[in-house]
């Protein structure tokens, strides 16, 4: 199970990355969140933050959120996603 969703992971990414499609900020993040979730090598992530900068404090916010998820979960939770704004993502 883990490979085949490992695959349909990478499907869903490249149709993410491929997409016309405009989205609220709030979207943006959470595929955001699930990609670095899913695709951390080192442990948890935290993006470079300087005082100020909002778009940082909201990425670290949505970090944080997904912490706890597995790097499976944070795939199934990107297709999840995928699917539900752009399309079904191939077996």
């Amino acid at each position: 199970m883990p490979e085949k969703t490992r695959e349909r992971f990478l499907k869903a990414y490249e149709m993410a990355s491929n997409t016309d499609k405009k989205f609220p900020p709030d979207v943006l993040l959470h595929f955001y969140s699930y990609y670095k979730r899913a695709t951390e090598q080192n442990g948890f992530y935290i993006p470079p933050t300087n005082s100020g900068d909002l778009r940082s404090a909201f990425k670290v916010n949505a970090l944080v959120q997904v912490k706890n998820l597995s790097k499976q979960e944070a795939e199934e939770r990107y297709i999840e996603l995928v699917e539900e704004h752009i399309g079904k993502v191939p077996e």
